[in-house]
């Protein structure tokens, strides 16, 4: 009887699929602080060329975009690339007003305050998020959430 419970489980441990336990190692790339700072500034440059697929580029293809002038949910390329044809109209130039940056591996969040100048001269500020991954070998938008600020914002 014992012979034939070891031997069932011996047999057992023969048929058993291969289990790997250890997931293979994680390459965390972490940005830092100047590092994605740049990034807005990489965004901001790409909305004064005026191309709407150059904007669009810098996200991940399954981005979200929570847009400040639109209700719609800009979740495809195209979507995206259609929000910045009518946004990049306005001839937009941002600047961050306040911000803070939080950093992880293979992640990065640059949440704050930004105002846009536009080419008639009006302006609007509004609170946005940033959030990016390491894509293979940049760092791309992952979210970006962008809204108006509900009370009117005096400027000194």
């Amino acid at each position: 009887m014992k012979k034939n419970l070891f031997s069932l489980c011996f047999l057992g441990l023969f048929c058993l699929p291969n289990v790997t336990l250890a997931a293979e190692p994680v390459t965390c790339i972490k940005a830092s602080e100047q590092d994605v700072a740049g990034l807005f500034t990489k965004w901001n440059d790409s909305l004064a060329t005026g191309d709407a697929e150059k904007v669009a580029d810098l996200y991940v293809s399954d981005a979200v975009l929570l847009p400040t002038i639109s209700n719609q949910v800009r979740l495809t390329n195209q979507e995206r690339i259609d929000y910045f044809n009518d946004f990049l109209k306005k001839g937009p130039q941002g600047k961050i007003d306040s911000r803070t940056i939080r950093i992880g591996c293979n992640k990065a969040i640059d949440t704050g305050v930004y105002t846009f100048t536009f080419k008639d001269n009006s302006q609007g500020t509004a609170r946005y998020t940033f959030t990016y991954v390491w894509d293979d070998n940049s760092w791309k938008i992952s979210a970006h959430h962008s809204s108006a600020m509900p009370e009117t914002v005096s400027k000194p």
